[in-house]
């Protein structure tokens, strides 16, 4: 199997973190991970970086202090956002509706 056959995917209650099963979805990957702000965390970025070698990218919340960032990783961020921007453009474009709501009952 290749790296682009490579598809993992974990369902999880409305109640878990998000950042919670992000180990075992990357396990089997190595390089960089680029994630929005929900992300952001100290604990989880050293632990992908000690376990797996994989380095946690994100954005920075408004209230946290400024950091250093290789220009390359700066640009990868801004192509995320812009991928981003892209796939909800086409959601509406097919309305394709996405109710926040996280119970399957409502």
């Amino acid at each position: 199997m290749t790296e682009a056959e490579l598809l993992n995917i974990t369902l999880t209650p409305g109640n878990t973190d998000d950042r919670t099963p992000v180990p075992q979805l990357l396990q089997q990957l190595f390089g960089k991970v680029f994630a929005d702000k929900g992300y952001v965390s100290q604990k989880l970025a050293k632990q992908l970086l000690k376990t797996a070698g994989i380095q946690l990218i994100t954005k920075l919340k408004r209230n946290m202090k400024q950091r250093l960032m290789p220009l390359n990783d700066r640009l990868m961020l801004r192509k995320r956002s812009i991928i981003e921007t892209i796939i909800d453009q086409l959601k509406n474009i097919s309305q394709i509706e996405h109710s926040r709501h996280r119970s399957p009952v409502t």
